[in-house]
C-alpha cells in the first residue's frame, strides 16, 4: 500500500474513533508499525492528528471546547491516578483554591474527609464538597459557563483577590512548553490565572492526552507551576524539558489499564 492510501486509512479510522493504535494500523495497512509512527508523524506536522502515547487522536481546534460530559468518561483511571498524587501533596489544615475540569473534580472526592479549607472554582467541584463534614468551603461569586459549571466573571475574580492560599491546584486545557499552559475560554483563563497570583504555589493536574497542544487562551509559561502532575502517556522528552527547567514533574501510574 502506498504512503498516500495509508494515510487515507488512517484519516477515515480517526473520523470513526477517538484515538487509533500503531499496531491496529499496521494490521489494517499491512505496514511495519515504525512506517505507520512515521505516517502518524507526518500526518501530525500537517494538523491532520495529534500524537499521543501509542498511535493517535484527531487534531481539535485552539477554539473548541469538547464537552464535558465526553471528558468526564476519558482516561478515567489516569485521573484518578493523577488526583490521588495531588491529594498526597496537600497538607491538612492547607486552604486551597481547586479549578474546574474533570480531574479537579476527582481530586474534590478525595478531599471530602480531609481537613482543608476549599474554594472550589466549579459548581461540579462545590456539589461534591457540599456535605463534607472535614471540609471548610468557601464559595466564591460568577457566573456558571453552561455544561462546564466552571466560575467566571467579575464576581469570581473578585472573590479570589479578597483571599490568599497555600495552594493552587490548576488543571489547564493543554500544556505545551512553548505556549505554556492554555485554556479555550478566555474568561476561564483569567480566573486560573488570578488563582495562581494568590496562592503561596502551584500544583497542576494535566494528563498525558493534554501534553504537547495548546488551547485558544493563555494562562501562565509552562515553567510557572512548582510541580507538575500527569500519567505515563506525557511524552518523556517534554517530561524532561519541563524538569530541566526547574518544574518537578511527577508521573502517576493509573492502577487499572485503560484505553486512551
Amino acid at each position: 500500500m502506498k504512503s498516500a492510501e495509508r494515510h487515507q486509512v488512517i484519516v477515515e479510522r480517526l473520523r470513526d474513533a477517538d484515538q487509533v493504535g500503531v499496531a491496529e494500523l499496521a494490521a489494517a495497512t499491512g505496514a511495519s508499525e515504525m512506517t505507520v509512527r512515521r505516517d502518524l508523524d507526518n500526518l501530525a506536522s500537517r494538523g491532520v492528528l495529534r500524537r499521543v502515547h501509542g498511535g493517535a487522536v484527531p487534531a481539535s481546534p485552539s477554539g473548541v471546547e469538547p464537552p464535558f460530559a465526553a471528558r468526564a468518561t476519558a482516561a478515567v483511571a489516569a485521573k484518578r491516578a493523577i488526583a490521588t498524587a495531588a491529594a498526597e501533596l496537600i497538607r491538612d489544615g492547607e486552604t486551597i483554591v481547586l479549578d474546574s475540569g474533570t480531574t479537579a473534580l476527582e481530586l474534590a472526592r478525595l478531599l471530602r474527609d480531609r481537613p482543608v479549607t476549599v474554594m472550589p472554582l466549579s459548581l461540579h467541584a462545590a456539589g461534591e464538597l457540599a456535605d463534607s463534614p472535614g471540609v471548610r468551603l468557601l464559595l466564591p461569586g460568577g457566573e456558571p459557563r453552561p455544561g462546564e459549571q466552571a466560575l467566571v466573571g467579575p464576581l469570581t475574580l473578585a472573590s479570589l483577590r479578597a483571599l490568599r492560599f497555600d495552594v493552587a491546584v490548576v488543571s489547564p486545557c493543554a500544556l505545551g512548553l512553548d505556549a505554556g499552559l492554555t485554556a479555550f475560554d478566555l474568561a476561564d483563563a483569567e480566573v486560573k490565572r488570578q488563582a495562581l497570583a494568590v496562592s503561596a504555589r502551584t500544583i497542576v493536574l494535566a494528563d498525558g492526552a493534554k501534553w504537547g497542544r495548546a488551547a485558544l487562551a493563555h494562562i501562565c509559561p509552562a515553567d510557572r507551576p512548582d510541580v507538575v502532575i500527569t500519567d505515563p502517556g506525557a511524552p518523556e522528552d517534554q517530561r524532561a524539558a519541563l524538569t530541566e527547567r526547574g518544574v518537578l514533574v511527577h508521573v502517576a501510574v493509573p492502577t487499572t489499564t485503560e484505553s486512551r
